[in-house]
């Protein structure tokens, strides 16, 4: 099957793409001596964990649907952290769990015996109150944050049987923001990490993005390790595995115009199918287009999803000719943070999601159906 004979709307991922950002991120591994593990809130298409496989890269996990997906399908045990773990929940995690951090010193005091019990080693996650996100809604370091324990709710040193430290203060961050943090962290942890084993720095880290200073993240990962030569480093990316490894592909199914503004709408929807473009906001690269800035003498065009909801649209492109119904187009990177928070708002179907394969060769993963609507629904 050829992309090009897919009928719209279709997610497509990359085979090859995807292995580029694995040997990148592999290489960094490898060069700075840490652990680099998958953060499936960014990306949990696990038709395609086969390819991550190749590179043994083990996961972290906030729930337990993540945590059993890892399990079944990495073939490997989670790093846990969530913000709040019961009764009910805290002994699939730790059956499940190689690492496991409580959000609050109340969660450790309850739950940490039992971890080590079930050998698994327990941490803290902590807030190092260094601010590097502009959008708020993905800043864990805002004042009031419900995310991690600051130093001065420790005290002079950590409650007994302490592993590890965890703190995740980036949102697509560079490497300069990771040492801004870092150096908060240590100021402000630095008597604790004698007594533990190991530091996990969470996600954020796009070291895939072009123009990202990949050696400066060693150098400041290598720096930590000779500082603390007793420690095991941890990062968990999302966004950095599956960045630029997947498109959306739409059809225009209609034009309409009022008050001077042409739309375009398609076949599906940001609210459901692409929901960051209006939570983050952004605006995402459309191929056809002529670029991220609209050029008002050349046909132009917001474009519409096709749901009722009135915020359902993102705009403007334009294009160097009219767009016609049943004209393709491309949103271009929404693989990550994407398939995982798409919705059945209004009921509208969901795109198909596609793999092409290295050989250019394409294959669906998954087709959704009425069922698909109709079981969520009952």
């Amino acid at each position: 099957m050829k992309e090009q004979d897919i009928p719209t709307p279709f997610y497509i991922v990359y085979e090859s793409k995807l292995r580029n950002n694995l040997e990148l991120i592999d290489s960094v591994r490898r060069r700075a001596g840490v652990e680099i593990i998958m953060a499936f809130k960014a990306n949990a298409l696990w038709r395609t964990f086969d390819i991550i496989r190749d590179y043994g890269f083990k996961f972290t996990a906030s729930s337990l649907n993540e945590l059993q997906l890892g399990n079944k399908h990495l073939l490997a045990k989670a790093h846990s952290y969530c913000p709040a773990y019961t009764d009910a929940t805290i002994g699939r995690f730790l059956e499940g769990s190689s690492h496991i951090t409580f959000n609050s010193l109340d969660q450790y005091h309850r739950f940490g015996e039992m971890a080590r019990q079930a050998g698994v080693s327990p941490g803290i996650r902590v807030n190092p109150q260094c601010s590097v996100i502009d959008t708020d809604i993905y800043n864990p370091a805002l004042p009031g944050s419900r995310f991690g324990v600051t130093a001065d709710m420790i005290g002079d040193s950590l409650p007994k049987g302490i592993e590890g430290l965890h703190f995740h203060a980036l949102c697509e961050s560079s490497a300069e923001d990771l040492a801004r943090v870092l150096e908060a962290f240590e100021a402000q942890f630095g008597r604790y990490l004698h007594s533990i084993k190991w530091v996990n720095m969470g996600g954020g880290h796009l070291m895939t993005r072009k123009g990202y200073d990949v050696d400066r993240l060693v150098d400041i990962l290598s720096a930590f390790r000779s500082r603390y030569p007793h420690l095991s480093v941890i990062l968990e990316p999302g966004s950095a595995f599956t960045w630029r490894t997947g498109d959306l592909i739409t059809s225009v199914v209609d034009i309409v115009e009022n008050q001077g503004i042409n739309t375009a709408i398609i076949d599906a929807s940001f609210a459901c199918h692409m929901p960051d473009c209006l939570e983050m906001p952004y605006k995402p690269a459309i191929t056809e287009s002529i670029g991220m800035e609209p050029d008002n003498s050349l046909p132009t065009y917001r474009m519409g999803g096709n749901s009722c909801l009135s915020g359902d649209y993102v705009g403007d492109w334009s294009f160097t000719k009219p767009l016609q119904r049943g004209d393709r187009l491309r949103f271009e990177d929404m693989n990550h943070y994407t398939t995982v928070k798409t919705n059945m708002f209004n009921g509208i179907q969901h795109p198909a999601i596609v793999r092409c394969n290295a050989d250019g060769s394409c294959q669906y993963l998954r087709q959704y159906t009425f069922s698909d609507y109709e079981s969520r629904m009952s």
